[in-house]
């Protein structure tokens, strides 16, 4: 019996955007970071959560083994490598039974156990938070820095990545008026996203790379924990915007 717990927030029996096919997710307790555009501020706190043993969580996640037979497992949180022994118990646990692990991260731990747990996923979804390191100080309270360290670490080992990036308006992108008067002057105003992206053509780790339009689908849960929400008055981009960047993205970046 593996005695390593950890503190579960949530399960998602068929999820279908968090890496490939149809997938079990885990979604872990805690998270260090505070992202202004955070849908979960339930994850943040360290202590919540169910407790639960590897032994108990596997054995839960097998009922469901028929329907994500063609995917796996993704990890998530929160920020799942908070939990880093518990992910790695869990990882190694699934691997017994073949099941294909991805682990979705800010890699903001990325030493010790955590790296461990990191590299020994079949794949990880990677979240750059933005592409300008004192942005993302500004927009969630910590540097990039531990993202491209883990990045640097897949690409030595070869083993796959996922990019995921927001698209949070007046943050992480531009959509002023000027911007969007049309599609190549609003290229002319995001040079750092489109630079970021182009970016990624070094990491022949990076398998693909999903553009996530900011949403307030989580706001209410600000205003249940009475905690403030930086981004009330930002707008959620325009179907426009999205397709423009996801032109963008396909002339930048090469698979």
């Amino acid at each position: 019996m593996n005695p390593v717990k950890g503190f579960v927030h949530s399960i998602e029996t068929l999820g279908a955007v968090d890496g490939p096919g149809l997938r079990f997710v885990l979604f872990l307790q805690g998270c260090p970071l505070r992202c202004k555009f955070c849908h979960n501020p339930d994850t943040w706190c360290f202590d919540a959560g169910n407790e639960v043993t590897v032994e108990e969580q596997v054995k839960q996640i097998l009922r469901y083994r028929t329907y994500f037979r063609s995917g796996g497992v993704t990890i998530s949180g929160g920020e799942p490598l908070r939990q880093a022994e518990f992910v790695l118990a869990m990882i190694r646990a699934l691997h017994e039974e073949h099941i294909h692990v991805a682990v979705d991260t800010s890699g903001i731990y990325c030493e010790g156990v955590a790296l461990e747990a990191a590299m020994e996923a079949d794949l990880v979804l990677l979240d750059i938070k933005s592409f300008d390191r004192d942005q993302a100080v500004e927009l969630t309270g910590f540097s990039t820095d531990h993202a491209w360290q883990l990045l640097e670490a897949r690409q030595k080992a070869g083993k796959p990545v996922w990019i995921r990036h927001v698209m949070v308006p007046g943050i992480t992108i531009c959509v002023d008026e000027a911007a969007c008067a049309s599609e190549e002057t609003w290229r002319a105003h995001n040079t750092l996203l489109i630079d970021g992206l182009r970016k990624l053509n070094d990491y022949t780790c990076i398998e693909r790379v999903d553009l996530l339009p900011f949403h307030k689908m989580g706001e209410y849960k600000y205003e249940e924990a009475h905690l403030p929400y930086a981004l009330t008055e930002t707008p959620e981009p325009s179907e426009e915007v999205v397709e423009w960047a996801e032109r963008a993205l396909a002339e930048v970046f090469v698979r």
